[in-house]
């Protein structure tokens, strides 16, 4: 078999699953998978449309953002998957989006509210959103940067990336991870899925008030607790 094969084909089916749930229109967003014995993850290649991709295209890179194999360039949001891999050793894929109401959100540059127990389900904190980037940071290595940006902001608010696997970064658009390509896959999803939702509470009701704590609590608990007994043994 050739060499990182496997993540290319994941990485592969897990870009692919982004346009099965309308996640992305025209080539954005991009899926990344790392392999981290060997120090390297592949990527989707930078602006080649979903229904020409194949696993051979996807471009292999290390943690440093450089090229290990491939003909094709790497996304153009490579260096802050680069990031995340480097400074968060639990991940194993990462995804960004531009989805609708995600990005919406990030566009406001506000945190999504926790309005009801779906969102409970899946974090006990408000979606965070990153504040926009700095003048300074923006002139310097743009996409090294918004990996930071990120990083810096689960530090200043003492959020836990293994608990919150998904962010909002202002006026630009989500990334999500996970332990698996099906996970982070699955956590755009959910964002996207919460995104939506809030947005019609507020149309709805202006003034809804966010999930009391004992309901947070409980739908985390049930699934991620100690004792959790939502789904299959």
């Amino acid at each position: 078999m050739s060499k990182h094969l496997d993540i290319q084909e994941e990485a592969y089916e897990a870009n692919m699953q982004l346009t099965e749930l309308n996640l992305v229109v025209f080539t954005f967003g991009n899926v990344s998978v790392a392999d981290r014995k060997a120090g390297v993850f592949a990527i989707k290649p930078s602006g080649v449309p979903y229904e020409k991709l194949s696993p051979a295209k996807m471009v292999i890179v290390d943690f440093e953002g450089k090229t290990v194999k491939g003909k094709l360039r790497p996304s153009s949001d490579t260096l802050t998957h680069a990031v995340l891999y480097k400074h968060w050793p639990s991940i194993f894929s990462v995804v960004h989006t531009h989805s609708t109401y995600a990005t919406a959100w990030a566009q406001a540059q506000r945190a999504i509210p926790v309005f009801g127990t779906t969102h409970a389900d899946h974090t006990t904190v408000d979606i965070p959103c990153a504040p926009p980037m700095s003048d300074e940071m923006i002139k310097g290595n743009y996409e090294y940067e918004t990996g930071f940006q990120i990083i810096n902001y689960f530090k200043d608010k003492k959020l836990s990336y293994e608990e919150t696997e998904m962010i909002l970064v202002g006026n630009h658009a989500p990334f999500t991870w996970g332990k698996t390509s099906h996970k982070a896959v699955y956590n755009a999803g959910v964002l996207e899925e919460i995104a939506r939702m809030a947005f019609l509470t507020e149309q709805i009701n202006p003034n809804a008030p966010r999930l009391k704590d004992a309901l947070i609590k409980k739908h985390f608990e049930r699934k991620h607790g100690p004792d959790s007994y939502y789904g299959q043994a």
